[in-house]
């Protein structure tokens, strides 16, 4: 597999095998899926988290061997991923002739703005929905200056064990995205992806790990993309052995408690030999509490 900035990750569960981000780039996309054997022929949705090219760069990819599959996008104002509006959103003036008016004053009633990719099967999200039983989209909007009004999408799976928080940037705050969470479920499982701390100082970078485990009690973190590297060790000193390696082609099986089961460059303990990966995942496939979510990411 091949290491980059981009971040994407396949999750199977309840029978839904859901694509979250495309990464930055993509014959990367393509090669890292081929390498990990990943069908992205065979997905029942794609969730885009938001508009950053290290999150949909690999789109291309994904269209070129699934060009109907249903991707759920955030909604922005005139977006790429496309927009639309009632056209009494703008003020008329009728004195105008009609060649100098906007349709030539006769607009239709909902007009409708393009995409990045225009045969895209976008379904647009500007509210926290449950798409599938269990599953939610968590739509929340940046209020950081370097990102002002930028809508992103976290994916909140209820298990019977609480919230699998998977976060694509985290822009509006990964303290924000998990209070959102609590009101599905208050019990938090485990937090996986980018925490956008990567440029963070060190007592920001405290306070946030402080919130997560002391105030919102979360059970298990897997951190990976753009949380940053003195966030890794902050979060791994704070969190013991429920912090878990996430990072180039890891494999983590949700249960009561969650591993890490593959992944290069892990070295952690949480992490299973290869011998052992065959009847770790045979295991969960026959229980009936654990039933396994397969994340793959890149950072």
């Amino acid at each position: 597999m091949e290491k980059d900035w981009g971040f994407a990750a396949l999750i199977e569960y309840g029978g839904k095998r859901i694509l979250f981000d495309t990464g930055d780039n993509p014959d990367i996309l393509a090669k890292n899926a081929k390498a990990k054997g990943v069908d992205l022929s065979n997905l029942d949705f794609v969730v885009m988290s938001h508009r950053h090219g290290d999150h949909m760069g690999g789109m291309g990819y994904l269209l070129s061997v699934n060009p109907g599959v249903k991707i759920y996008a955030p909604k922005e104002n005139f977006g790429v991923y496309g927009f639309s509006l009632p056209s009494t959103f703008y003020r008329k003036d009728e004195s105008l002739p009609p060649e100098q008016r906007y349709y030539d004053g006769t607009p239709p009633q909902v007009m409708k703005f393009g995409s990045a990719w225009p045969r895209a099967n976008f379904e647009l999200i500007e509210k926290t929905t449950e798409i599938a039983p269990g599953i939610h989209l968590i739509a929340l909007v940046s209020d950081k200056p370097t990102t002002l009004e930028l809508r992103e999408l976290s994916l909140a799976i209820d298990t019977p064990d609480g919230i699998v928080l998977l976060v694509g940037c985290s822009h509006p705050g990964i303290d924000k995205i998990v209070e959102a969470a609590i009101a599905i479920n208050p019990r938090i499982h485990l937090i996986a992806g980018g925490f956008h701390l990567v440029v963070a100082k060190d007592p920001d970078i405290e306070n946030i790990v402080m919130i997560l485990r002391d105030k919102f009690k979360v059970a298990y973190v897997a951190p990976g993309h753009c949380t940053g590297e003195p966030t890794f060790t902050a979060l791994k000193k704070a969190f013991g052995d429920r912090y878990l390696y996430a990072g180039l082609g890891t494999a983590l099986a949700i249960g009561a408690t969650p591993r890490a089961i593959s992944g290069a460059g892990q070295q952690a303990t949480t992490g299973l030999e290869e011998d052992d990966v065959q009847s770790y995942r045979t295991l969960f496939a026959t229980s009936v509490e654990d039933e396994p979510t397969r994340m793959g990411r890149r950072e």
